[in-house]
């Protein structure tokens, strides 16, 4: 019965409330639990403050995508000189491999928590094959629905803050109460903050994925695709609204829990997923650190391959590939190709020497940096006449996104400043 129930809900989600989950990656978790252990509650505000400008950016693009019946790379290549191209592409392959790698790092560390007797590298390695068999051989229908029950792991950060919250009070207090210090520990946080939360794989991502929606209903052709109706536009929106909604409220849980567990006991450098978990047990029992560790694995299944798809849809559509998951393998090579070789290098980046904790942080910082010019790029997109039509931004999408625009571009200046 409850089971019947859990699937018709999972049947109404579409690419916006997988985007949305898929925000809260290994990476995410890891930057949210430093933010809470370091900072205490005074950045959790920027749950509720980031919520407008990440739905406004996504609702952008995945209207972009349901008007132009193509990816976002893809409207790119056609519409923005090839050095915006080039720009959009790299940095989105960049910032996604090393997300790759350190979410994989990430989850290997939290597996080994239940399974101690494996090694990390066969585990890492396990993850890597399981990833790549699941992306590659299964048809695009069945692999929504796994995703879909893979984010169900994130209701597991819910129940921890359950378990270490007494002060409601003083979260919502915290939530509503901006608060601001000039420090380069701080501003390096909020841009971490922005580019694990607005990240760019997330554009392409959604975009792409509204496009696959569309073919799995049998509209092959992007002639088929072009346009939108009334209805498909408000069920985007809703289901974009939903998905960013429920990223934020996990977000909220991470560093409440963190900041309810660690900084109110002097634990401030917690800087993994993994490691949150552990120090979980003697704070608020092993049932906590278990069920924060069962989140972090299963919602890296569910973002390693959201993030390594995206890049090579964004690499696929830059040079003219054929690409999509609903494609088999021997139709994609290009497309299959690319997510094989970038979840590789990811992996690889667990085994050359790079700190994987520090990887987590820094690949958000990477996002961070990113997103203003990707940004600047997706306005003049949902601006323009001749893609858009009717569909065009309106005054409240031009003011959030421009708003969205500004503060990212600031943060990043002052990341350097300071």
């Amino acid at each position: 019965m409850i089971m019947a129930v859990i699937k018709r809900i999972l049947s109404k989600f579409g690419p916006g409330f997988i985007t949305g989950a898929s925000d809260d990656d290994p990476s995410g978790i890891a930057t949210y639990t430093q933010t809470g252990a370091k900072f205490g509650l005074s950045l959790l505000w920027t749950a509720l403050f980031m919520l407008p400008m990440m739905s406004a950016v996504q609702e952008m693009v995945g209207r972009i995508a349901t008007v132009t019946g193509q990816g976002l790379t893809a409207v790119v290549r056609k519409r923005l000189p090839r050095w915006v191209l080039f720009m959009f592409v790299g940095l989105i392959v960049a910032a996604n491999t090393i997300n790759i790698g350190a979410d994989l790092g990430a989850m290997s560390d939290a597996m080994r928590l239940l399974v101690p007797q494996v090694p990390f590298a066969v585990m890492a390695i396990l993850f890597t094959v399981f990833i790549l068999l699941l992306e590659i051989y299964i048809t695009y229908k069945t692999y929504v629905r796994i995703l879909k029950w893979f984010a169900l792991a994130l209701f597991s950060y819910a129940l921890t803050l359950i378990i270490v919250t007494h002060n409601w009070g003083g979260l919502f207090i915290s939530l509503v109460t901006p608060h601001w210090a000039w420090s380069k520990d701080f501003i390096l946080m909020v841009v971490a903050l922005l580019g694990t939360t607005i990240s760019p794989y997330l554009f392409v991502w959604q975009s792409n994925e509204e496009v696959e929606e569309e073919i799995a209903q049998g509209k092959t052709t992007v002639a088929s695709r072009r346009g939108s109706t009334k209805g498909e536009m408000r069920e985007m929106r809703e289901d974009t609204f939903m998905g960013m909604g429920f990223s934020q409220v996990i977000m909220f849980c991470i560093v409440a829990t963190a900041a309810n567990a660690f900084f109110s006991h002097g634990l401030f450098d917690i800087q993994t997923s993994a490691q949150a978990a552990q120090a979980l047990t003697p704070l608020a029992g092993h049932f906590a650190s278990l069920i924060f560790a069962v989140g972090v694995i299963g919602v890296g299944l569910m973002s390693v391959p959201v993030l390594s798809a995206s890049a090579s849809y964004a690499l696929s559509e830059a040079f003219g590939w054929k690409e999509g998951l609903y494609k088999k393998f021997r139709e994609a090579h290009g497309f299959y190709g690319v997510i094989t070789v970038s979840t590789l290098i990811g992996l690889l980046i667990n085994f050359v020497g790079i700190n994987p904790i520090q990887a987590l942080i820094w690949a958000a910082v990477l996002n961070g940096l990113a997103t203003p010019p990707l940004i600047a790029v997706i306005l003049k997109l949902a601006n323009d006449k001749k893609i858009m039509g009717k569909w065009v931004n309106g005054w409240l999408a031009n003011t959030v996104g421009g708003i969205t625009l500004a503060v990212t571009a600031v943060c990043t200046v002052l990341f350097f400043v300071l």
